[in-house]
């Protein structure tokens, strides 16, 4: 017979963890499904919107600037319209907005190396 867990302060700090590290699992299969795939598209579209600026606007900084602006403007606008639980739209737009960091990022490592 196992003894249920009192209610600690260490407790409390996992569960938040755990909420904060697995509570994007939850939810039903579309919920969770659309927020995969807005994360492969943003990554996909982060690879290929900076090649295809690269080649219209032809200077990198100004590429990346103009990229960090948009999507900086991105995060200003979801801390003052969302609350503590995002829509699934809000969870759409921020992992469209991961995918294309990452490209970003990885591009640079790319670049870099």
């Amino acid at each position: 017979m196992t003894l249920p867990l009192q209610r600690t302060r260490f407790d409390g700090v996992q569960r938040r963890a755990g909420e904060l590290l697995f509570g994007g699992f939850r939810g039903s299969w579309r919920r969770r499904s659309l927020a995969v795939l807005a994360l492969l598209l943003g990554f996909y579209a982060g690879e290929n919107i900076t090649a295809l600026w690269l080649e219209r606007v032809g200077q990198r900084p100004v590429v990346v600037l103009m990229l960090v602006v948009l999507l900086e403007v991105l995060v200003r606008l979801r801390t003052r319209l969302v609350g503590e639980r995002p829509g699934l739209g809000w969870i759409v737009t921020d992992n469209l907005r991961l995918g294309v960091v990452y490209a970003v990022v990885l591009e640079a490592f790319k670049l870099g190396s």
